[in-house]
C-alpha cells in the first residue's frame, strides 16, 4: 500500500511538472512560446525497410499510411529529434493539434446549434460521452425489448468501468437457435471517436428498421448482430472528456493566442491511444488512470495498444514490447480486460462476420497483418489468408458503398495481434478493420454523418450500406457451413474446439465453444464457421516484389488563383495494386490535387485528393485501381508558381518464388446434451459453403432415460 501510495504521489507530481491539467492561462505570447503543440506529420517511407525503421522509434503512428508515408502524432520535441535523428524526413500536415481541437469543438457546437435533429438515425448531433452510449443501448432495450437487449460484457475494465453492448434480432431475449452473428465493434483506440458513433448508430438504424424496412427485418429473421461501440471505455472517457476542455476561448479572433485573455490547454488525453495499464502486467486502483496517464504527453505512453493485444500472432512485427512505446502489445496474448472481453464474445458465438471500427484513412482492410513475405511462426511465409479471394471480394462491395481503398491490413504498415487476424484465423468468421475518415481522429460532426449515410457520389450508401453488405454476408450459406438434422426438442447442441492458437513465438491454449437451443418440432439448422482453422489450412505463398509498371509526368504552367487543369491519364492494364499520383512544384505555395475516375457518360467520380498545408507537396492515392480514364486535377488554392510537376505511377505486386505448404483438417466436436449431461458426441467435419447433416439418435434414444 505504501509502494502504490508513493507512485500514485509521484505520478501527481509528474501531472504538475508537466503542464499536463486541463487549462493553463498564458500571461505572454512569450509563455506560449515554450509549448511544444502537439502536430499531425507525415513521414516519407519510400521503402519497407523505412516503414520498419519509422516502427522502431516508439513514435505514436496513426493508421493513416500509403505505400511511401506514414503518418505520426508528434507529442514533443523529443518525438521530432527521434525523426532527425534516425534521418526521416516529414510535413507537417496539422501543426498544432490543440488548436485544431478546438476549431474542431467550434465547428461542433455551430452544428448542434443549427440542428434540430440530424439525419442520422438517432437523429444525434454531437458526439456522444460514455454515459451517453450507455443510456442509448439501454433505451433501445426499453422501446424495443423484443428485438434489442443491452449486456454487460464479463470483465470490467482496470478503471473498474462495465463494458455494454447491445444485442439485436428476432426473439433476442431467447436461447441461441442456430442463426449466425455479425459482430460490430468500436474504440479501441481511445481518441477514436467516430468508430463507435457508426456502430451506435448502426444499432439505432436496425431496431428502428426492423418491422418496417424490410431487409433489415429479413436480415434480423436471419441472425443476430452484436454491437460493442466501446471496446476502451477508460481510454475513451479520458479523450472524450479533455476533448471537450480545449476552447483557446472559442478561437477569439482578435486575440488568438498571446495576450492574458486566452486560454492555452494542453490536449491531456484527447488524443490518448492506448487502455488504462497504468503499470505493466498489474493492476492499480480504480480511478487511477489519469493520474498515471500524466506521465507521459497526452498519456500515450502508458497503456496497452489493445489492438495488438489479441492472441493471434501475438508478439510479432508492428506490435512492440516496450510498455511506454503507443503500440505495446501487452504483458502476454490477451492480457487486457477488454480484450478478454472481446475474446469470449466471439469464442461463445457463431459469429460469421466481424467488424471492427477505427480512424482514419478511408480503408477496409483485411487479413493478413504482415506482409505475405515476412517469416512467421512457423518458419514459412506466412502469405495470404486462405480466403483472399473471398475476403477481398466482400471487401470491394463494401468499399463500392463507403468508397473507401479496399486492402490487406499490411499495406499500411506490418501488424500483429489485431481484432481480425485472431478471429479470422481462429473461427474462419470474416473479420474487417474499417479505417474511417480521410484526414483526422475526430473530425467535426458533420463529417461523421456523412460517413455513416454518405456523401457526394456515395450518398445514400456510406457505411449504412458497407454494414448492411457485411450483415448480407453474414447470413449467405456460401461463405460459412450449416450443420443440420434432427434432436430430442429442447436439447442444448454444442460446438466446441480447443486447440494451440499460433503467437510470434510460440502458443495459448484457445477455445471455441457455443451452443443452440434445438426448438419444439426436433429439427435444428445451425449456421456455424467452418472445422478448419484458417491459420492452419493449405496455403500457397508466394513472394512479392512491388514494382513500378509505367510512369507518365505531366508538366503545368503558372495558373491564377482558383483555376483548375485537368490532365487525363488512362489505365489499360488490368490487376493493378496501386496509382499513386504526386504533385510537385519549385516555390513553397499551395496547389491541391484531386484523383477522379471518367465513368462512361462522361460523368467523374471522385478516387483521391490531397489538400495539405501550403508548402507541402501533394500525393495521392488509388488502391487496385481498374482500366479506365482517370482525371488528375491540379488546383491553384494560392500559389504562383510559373510550372509544376504530376506525376503517375502504376505499382504490381510481382511473384519472385512461390511455395505451396500443405494444411491440416481439422473437426468441431458436436455434443447433445440434457440438463448439463452429455448424452451423444459427434466430432463434425464441415468446409465453408458446405452442409452436413449430423445423426443424433443415440441422444434421443435415451432422452427419456435422463431426468
Amino acid at each position: 500500500m505504501v509502494r502504490r501510495r508513493a507512485a500514485l504521489a509521484a505520478a501527481t507530481t509528474s501531472l504538475l511538472a508537466l503542464g499536463l491539467l486541463p487549462a493553463v492561462t498564458a500571461g505572454s505570447a512569450e509563455a506560449g512560446d515554450t509549448l511544444f503543440a502537439p502536430q499531425l506529420v507525415t513521414v516519407d517511407t519510400p521503402t519497407r525497410a523505412d516503414k520498419r525503421l519509422l516502427q522502431s522509434l516508439g513514435l505514436d503512428l496513426t493508421e493513416h499510411a500509403g505505400q511511401d508515408y506514414v503518418e505520426v502524432v508528434l507529442h514533443g520535441l523529443g518525438d521530432a529529434d527521434a525523426l532527425r535523428a534516425a534521418g526521416l524526413t516529414y510535413d507537417v500536415r496539422i501543426p498544432d493539434l490543440v488548436r485544431r481541437e478546438a476549431e474542431v469543438n467550434a465547428a461542433n457546437k455551430a452544428y448542434a446549434a443549427a440542428t434540430t435533429s440530424s439525419p442520422l438515425p438517432s437523429g444525434r448531433d454531437t458526439y456522444r460521452t460514455l454515459a451517453d452510449y450507455n443510456n442509448d443501448m439501454q433505451q433501445l432495450a426499453t422501446i424495443r425489448p423484443a428485438i434489442a437487449k443491452r449486456f454487460a460484457l464479463p470483465h470490467p475494465s482496470l478503471d473498474g468501468r462495465t463494458v455494454y453492448g447491445i444485442e439485436i434480432g428476432r426473439d433476442v431475449r431467447a436461447a441461441e437457435d442456430g442463426r449466425p452473428t455479425f459482430v460490430l465493434l468500436g474504440v479501441h483506440h481511445a481518441r477514436e471517436w467516430p468508430s463507435g458513433e457508426l456502430a451506435m448508430e448502426f444499432a439505432y438504424d436496425l431496431v428502428k428498421g426492423y418491422g418496417t424496412d424490410a431487409r433489415i427485418t429479413g436480415l434480423l429473421d436471419k441472425s443476430r448482430v452484436v454491437v460493442v461501440p466501446v471496446v476502451n471505455v477508460d481510454g475513451f472517457e479520458l479523450s472524450r472528456t479533455d476533448g471537450a476542455l480545449i476552447d483557446l476561448r472559442d478561437l477569439n479572433p482578435s486575440d488568438p493566442l498571446g495576450g492574458t485573455t486566452s486560454v492555452l490547454v494542453t490536449p491531456g488525453n484527447t488524443y490518448k491511444r492506448k487502455n488504462c495499464r497504468v503499470v505493466d502486467g498489474q493492476d492499480t486502483p480504480d480511478g487511477t488512470c489519469r493520474v498515471g496517464s500524466a506521465t507521459s504527453p497526452g498519456g500515450y505512453g502508458v497503456g496497452v495498444d489493445l489492438n495488438r493485444n489479441y492472441g493471434g500472432f501475438w508478439g510479432g512485427p508492428g506490435a512492440s514490447d516496450v510498455f511506454a512505446d503507443p503500440t505495446y502489445r501487452g504483458a502476454g496474448p490477451f492480457s487486457e480486460p477488454e480484450i478478454q472481453n472481446v475474446r469470449e464474445l466471439v469464442s461463445g458465438r457463431q459469429v460469421t462476420t466481424l467488424i471492427s471500427n477505427h480512424t482514419f484513412s478511408n480503408l477496409v482492410l483485411r487479413p493478413n497483418g504482415v506482409h505475405p513475405d515476412t517469416i512467421g511462426h512457423d518458419g514459412l511465409p506466412v502469405g495470404d489468408a486462405p480466403d483472399e479471394e473471398g475476403l477481398k471480394a466482400l471487401g470491394a462491395e463494401m468499399a463500392a458503398a463507403n468508397g473507401y481503398a479496399n486492402i490487406h491490413g499490411w499495406e499500411l504498415y506490418d501488424t500483429t495481434g489485431t481484432t481480425e487476424d485472431w478471429s479470422y484465423n481462429a473461427t474462419g468468421g470474416y473479420g474487417y478493420t474499417f479505417e474511417i475518415g480521410p484526414n483526422e481522429f475526430h473530425p467535426p460532426y458533420p463529417e461523421v454523418v456523412d460517413e455513416y449515410l454518405g456523401a457526394g457520389a456515395y450518398a445514400g450508401k456510406g457505411n449504412r450500406e458497407a454494414y448492411l453488405v457485411a450483415l448480407e454476408n453474414t447470413v449467405n450459406t456460401a461463405t460459412h457451413s450449416v450443420i443440420t438434422g434432427k434432436a430430442p426438442a429442447g436439447a442444448t447442441l454444442r460446438l466446441r474446439k480447443q486447440f494451440a492458437s499460433p503467437t510470434w513465438s510460440g502458443s495459448f491454449q484457445d477455445t471455441l465453444d457455443s451452443t443452440m437451443k434445438v426448438g419444439t418440432n426436433g429439427k435444428y439448422t445451425w449456421h456455424v464457421n467452418q472445422s478448419t482453422r484458417p491459420v492452419v489450412q493449405a496455403k500457397l505463398v508466394e513472394i512479392t516484389e512491388d514494382q513500378p509498371v509505367r510512369s507518365q509526368t505531366f508538366t503545368g504552367g503558372a495558373t491564377t488563383v482558383g483555376d483548375e487543369v485537368d490532365h487525363e491519364f488512362t489505365v489499360t492494364e488490368t490487376g493493378l495494386d496501386l496509382l499513386k499520383v504526386d504533385l510537385d512544384w519549385p516555390t513553397p505555395d499551395d496547389l491541391d490535387l484531386e484523383v477522379y475516375r471518367k465513368n462512361a457518360d462522361g460523368s467523374l467520380t471522385e478516387v483521391a485528393s490531397s489538400g495539405n498545408a501550403p508548402g507541402e507537396k501533394e500525393s495521392a492515392e488509388v488502391a487496385a485501381p481498374t482500366p479506365g480514364t482517370y482525371v488528375l486535377r491540379v488546383i491553384n488554392y494560392a500559389s504562383v508558381a510559373p510550372s509544376y510537376d504530376l506525376t503517375a505511377t502504376l505499382f504490381d505486386s510481382t511473384v519472385v518464388d512461390s511455395t505451396e505448404v500443405p494444411g491440416l483438417i481439422e473437426a468441431w466436436t458436436l455434443t447433445c446434451e440434457k440438463n448439463g449431461q452429455a448424452l451423444q458426441t459427434v466430432p463434425v467435419i464441415v468446409d465453408r459453403g458446405q452442409q452436413v447433416k449430423v445423426d443424433l439418435s443415440q441422444c434421443a434414444s435415451r432422452w427419456r432415460s435422463v431426468r
